[in-house]
């Protein structure tokens, strides 16, 4: 297992007022942010399939997943096994279980608006070690 610890301030600086631009085929971007409060950013797992998820994170604060785009499917650790939930479009997930995810029709085609702490730790772990 590896831990990551994230602390403020976590995210770039911002244009405000105008729209803010997305990195196509990036997992992760954060956006922006509050500084010691929380940061927004997209998620667009590379991943395809629940196989090419070999590690779940588990963060010390709960994240917040909305659909934007495509189909995205979460990987959620719940009750000693995993479950697959897949994201809906305009259904908000808040997510505080141990987590992975992916894109069922291909790299980077879904895409999640993400809100979470800008300060936490992430334990990383592989699934088959849960």
């Amino acid at each position: 297992m590896r831990t990551v610890h994230v602390i403020p301030p976590s995210f770039p600086r911002a244009a405000e007022n105008t729209p803010l631009t997305i990195v196509p085929d990036k997992v992760w971007q954060v956006l922006c942010g509050d500084a010691a409060h929380w940061r927004a950013g997209i998620f667009s797992p590379a991943a395809t399939c629940l196989e090419d998820c070999p590690e779940l994170e588990r963060h010390t604060c709960p994240e917040l997943f909305l659909l934007m785009e495509g189909r995205l499917t979460l990987v959620l650790f719940l009750q000693g096994g995993l479950t697959v939930l897949p994201l809906e479009a305009g259904r908000p997930v808040f997510v505080t279980a141990p987590h992975a995810g992916f894109c069922p029709d291909g790299p980077h085609t879904g895409r999640a608006f993400v809100v979470e702490r800008d300060q936490f730790s992430t334990d990383y772990e592989a699934r088959n070690g849960l």
